[in-house]
């Protein structure tokens, strides 16, 4: 019988997040669905984004390191003519495009593609977890205090255009750790000249899994025996084995 503390369980849940929970609310009640001891997530998704979150349970945390330096893949909609504070729907508008302002092109928007792809720089959003004295930055943007930021190099694998309406674009983007998806759409936005933000998000890809291969956390809570979701310390593709990596759980 599983003690309180829930059973020893080792192996990796693919999670489908559902909007309007935190990575760690969706983590926790996967937790508790699985009646798991020990587990964590391995690269947080805002609330408002949804998809693929790489869960580990057990002696599987010991993949985390490897998870959170692969790369990502997502589909994104940005909504073009607003620009906000944070990057996305969930800020507060800081400029617009004029009121005559009806669209973009399909073609003025495929124009601006290439220069973000391969290697680019990016400053990271006031609105992140990254830290300066011991601090998040989104607790200095909640203030009003705008901090100078760093450029960081990050690499667009691809990005494409997937459907198009003149006001919002949706776009398939393939990137390494580290890419603020929310500061691409800003730039998109900002080289377009009218303004942009993120509408929505879902990540589709973390290294070598796939959220067609992900249950979602409502189906996973409904199940007799959801512990058949999982992935097997001896299943995992090749390279992420735990005997396989010296990285330490980082969760």
């Amino acid at each position: 019988m599983a003690s309180r503390r829930g059973q020893m369980l080792d192996g990796v849940l693919l999670l489908d997040k559902p909007e309007g929970l935190s990575s760690n609310h969706a983590l926790q009640r996967a937790k508790r669905a699985l009646d798991a001891r020990k587990a964590g997530h391995t690269g947080t998704l805002d609330p408002f984004a949804t998809g693929l979150l790489v869960c580990c349970l057990g002696r599987a945390t010991k993949i985390s390191g490897k998870m959170l330096e692969a790369d990502k893949g997502y589909v994104a909609t940005l909504r073009l003519g607003e620009e906000t504070d944070s990057g996305d729907l969930t800020g507060n508008i800081v400029a617009q495009a004029p009121s005559e302002f009806k669209g973009v092109t399909q073609s003025e928007f495929e124009k601006v593609l290439p220069q973000f792809r391969g290697e680019i720089e990016q400053i990271p959003p006031m609105y992140s977890a990254l830290k300066r004295d011991g601090k998040p930055l989104y607790e200095y943007a909640r203030q009003g205090i705008e901090l100078e930021r760093p450029a960081r190099k990050v690499t667009i694998h691809a990005l494409e255009l997937l459907q198009f309406n003149g006001l919002e674009a949706e776009i398939l983007v393939e990137c390494s750790k580290g890419t603020y998806i929310r500061t691409l759409a800003q730039d998109i936005g900002r080289q377009l000249g009218c303004g942009g933000h993120l509408k929505a998000l879902r990540r589709i890809r973390v290294g070598p899994f796939k959220l067609d291969d992900a249950v979602g956390l409502e189906a996973l809570q409904s199940m007799a025996a959801p512990q058949t979701t999982l992935i097997a310390l001896d299943a995992l593709p090749a390279g992420l084995s735990p005997s396989s990596t010296l990285q330490k759980d980082e969760l």
